[in-house]
């Protein structure tokens, strides 16, 4: 117990170290990069549009390591507990991972209690797109969150391994979005 503990220490120290926001290449304001994925939602597979999801209002795009991790189904049990107040704010929310798409299935019913769709990523496109690459293990995603105003600019991003802010911060930076209509 105490070197797995020791284990799990170590690794965080490294993870912290690459969560300086250095690591995102995608800057506030900068435009990201449309996309179309095979996602779930309900356990039912359809494909994904950022294109079509800006068109309706804000994106909170969030990047996770593996499904059914323990960190990762604390991080979208969280989204979902928050998807009406995302909603009420007229942002939608999006997670992606490099896992299949049969595996992000089931946990988009488990996990994310199909309340928002999970997308697979296998070809890491868009997780390199938006570098989310985990610098130390490639196979998988960083665990990175961005906030993406329907102009399709980076409004906020945030990034940590730590699972429990995640929905707070973007959260905070939605609300903080010029209202649409809103003198400029």
């Amino acid at each position: 117990m105490a070197r797995s503990h020791l284990h799990r220490i170590a690794w965080m120290t490294v993870f912290s170290a690459l969560a300086h926001p250095a690591w995102a290449a995608l800057d506030i304001g900068d435009p990201v990069p449309r996309f179309t994925a095979t996602a779930a939602l309900g356990g039912k597979t359809f494909r994904y549009s950022l294109a079509d999801a800006l068109a309706k209002g804000p994106v909170v795009l969030y990047f996770f390591p593996a499904a059914d991790s323990n960190d990762c189904s604390i991080e979208a049990h969280a989204f979902a507990e928050a998807v009406d107040q995302f909603a009420a704010l007229g942002a939608s929310v999006i997670g992606v991972s490099a896992d299949d798409i049969g595996t992000l299935s089931k946990f988009s019913v488990k996990s994310c209690q199909s309340r928002f769709p999970v997308a697979s990523d296998e070809g890491k496109t868009v997780i390199q797109g938006f570098d989310a690459l985990m610098q130390t293990r490639p196979d998988f995603a960083n665990r990175l969150s961005y906030v993406i105003s329907p102009d399709g600019k980076v409004a906020y991003y945030y990034q940590n391994l730590n699972p429990d802010k995640h929905v707070e911060r973007t959260l905070n930076a939605v609300k903080a979005l010029p209202k649409a209509g809103a003198a400029k």
